[in-house]
């Protein structure tokens, strides 16, 4: 069987790890990165109260991806940001990986000293190190994808960001991962509508793993994040439907070319 291109971003990444420095990452050190950059803007906390609309929107400053190619053309990180942050995104994504998503840790630092609102650094993470690299270029949050990590790799890097501070949106696409996104005891779930493996779309999967989050609150409440495939606002009251307290979108938002009217339709603020 061969490579699906989840499994390509994933070798690629291991390239890239390898060309940074070898240290031990411990929850000290994270927590002197975090010391040393100053400011630390509560990610998930800024889901949980919306600054515009019914629902929190974490808009993805994102130039390309491998499903729909070049998504902005003439790409401008810094003004795209300020742009999101005027429509009313609660929170942030910037997409990090270069290779597949034209992406860089570049857009994270100027999209930083550019904003208030917090940030989330986009990529594939499977290694430690990955998590300081993010404090230090500007993050807020990382991402954790479940279907690229082991349950001693999750269980860790949550660990190691809860230490600093930092949110990690823990991404699940099927049961089983959220199975084991549960039993790791992840709070901010990001559901993706995106198959990684095939790159197929459906919203379906919100509608069926939803009900699983919030249904499962030993231990505080679960924060439930609907990504991939958000393209109207009938795509938001359906998420919303099912639970999702916030939407991460992307596509939608870069191809528009008017990125605030785009974001207040899906907010619900009324559209043109």
């Amino acid at each position: 069987m061969g490579m699906n291109i989840l499994d390509t971003i994933v070798a690629q990444k291991r390239v890239e790890i390898e060309r940074l420095p070898r240290q031990v990452i411990s929850p000290e050190l994270l927590q002197a990165a975090v010391h040393r950059r100053g400011d630390l803007r509560g990610f998930t906390g800024a889901l949980q109260k919306p600054r515009a609309g019914d629902i929190a929107l974490i808009a993805e400053v994102k130039k390309a991806s491998p499903s729909a190619g070049v998504l902005c053309p003439n790409f401008d990180p810094v003004r795209i940001a300020r742009d999101f942050e005027v429509a009313g995104a609660s929170c942030l994504s910037i997409l990090t990986d270069e290779r597949f998503f034209q992406g860089s840790l570049e857009y994270l630092k100027q999209i930083r000293q550019a904003v208030s609102l917090p940030l989330l650094r986009k990529d594939f993470i499977i290694d430690e190190r990955q998590i300081l690299e993010a404090i230090e270029w500007g993050a807020d949050a990382i991402l954790l994808i479940v279907a690229i990590l082991d349950d001693r790799q999750l269980s860790h890097y949550q660990q190691l960001a809860q230490a600093c501070g930092l949110s990690a949106l823990v991404e699940v696409h099927e049961e089983e991962e959220l199975n084991r996104a549960l039993q790791a005891g992840s709070e901010l779930i990001g559901v993706n509508n995106r198959n990684l493996k095939t790159f197929k779309v459906d919203l379906a999967i919100t509608e069926n793993l939803g009900a699983r989050v919030l249904g499962h609150r030993p231990a505080g409440r679960k924060l439930l994040v609907a990504e991939s495939g958000i393209h109207t606002r009938s795509d938001v009251e359906r998420v919303k439907a099912s639970g999702a307290q916030a939407i991460l979108v992307g596509e939608s938002l870069m191809k528009d070319g008017d990125v605030r009217r785009k974001a207040g339709e899906l907010l619900g603020l009324g559209s043109p």
